[in-house]
């Protein structure tokens, strides 16, 4: 047995990432350097034969996902797993511990303007940030940031592959974000979550307004190709 099969075999049945030191574990012989070795001539054959999938590197591992120019054709499809939709609150929220993290609920209000506890319960219950410490000021507070289910949604390798804030059409400075600018939100815009991977379910703002800290269902789990 080649150990691209074995490695294609992990990555087919796996619904998250995996890095190259777990895939190691598979047999006896393998390494590392055999694991990303085998990935290459995969994604070399993938290439060749132009398969609607590819091995994509994000949050730390690899995954086998649908190619991004396949989307529209998937999302006709009811039994195909569709990106996940939060309100532009949760995706503004989310923004700011992106780019500020570790950061506290009562700075990331005084950004916004407004109370954001029901959205921090929301994005942790989705598990997009976790608390990572506690702050040095009075009563401790929490601090959030974002987790690797973070990543593997946007579809990002790590927190450093974030678009800079120069980048976006809205700077996280220490001012409040006017209603207008939490489209932005997660440093990925709109148009560039649709041309993620279909399984990714990369993060996209919802219809409800922005008054609202509501968000849509959880994801659905990922799909592998057959």
């Amino acid at each position: 047995m080649r150990t691209a099969q074995i490695i294609e075999a992990l990555l087919f049945a796996s619904d998250a990432p995996l890095a190259a030191a777990d895939m190691a574990r598979a047999g006896e012989g393998l390494d590392e350097d055999a694991v990303e070795s085998a990935i290459q001539q995969l994604r070399a054959e993938y290439d060749a034969s132009e398969r609607a999938f590819q091995i994509y590197e994000l949050a730390g591992g690899y995954q086998i996902l649908t190619r991004p120019e396949y989307q529209p054709h998937l999302e006709r499809f009811e039994t195909v797993p569709q990106p996940s939709r939060l309100s532009r609150p949760a995706l503004e929220v989310l923004a700011i511990i992106a780019y500020r993290q570790p950061l506290g609920r009562a700075e990331i209000e005084e950004i916004r303007g407004v109370s954001s506890s029901g959205v921090l319960r929301t994005l942790q219950d989705r598990g997009l940030i976790d608390v990572v410490g506690r702050g040095d000021g009075l009563g401790r507070p929490l601090l959030y940031g974002t987790t690797r289910r973070f990543l593997e949604h946007m579809g990002l390798r790590t927190i450093q592959d974030l678009p800079r804030p120069d980048e976006l059409p809205v700077v996280l400075t220490g001012t409040p974000l006017a209603d207008s600018s939490t489209e932005a939100g997660t440093g990925v815009d709109a148009d560039a979550t649709a041309t993620r991977p279909n399984t990714v379910a990369p993060l996209s703002t919802a219809s409800s307004p922005a008054a609202t800290d509501e968000a849509a269902d959880p994801p659905p789990s990922p799909v592998v190709p057959e």
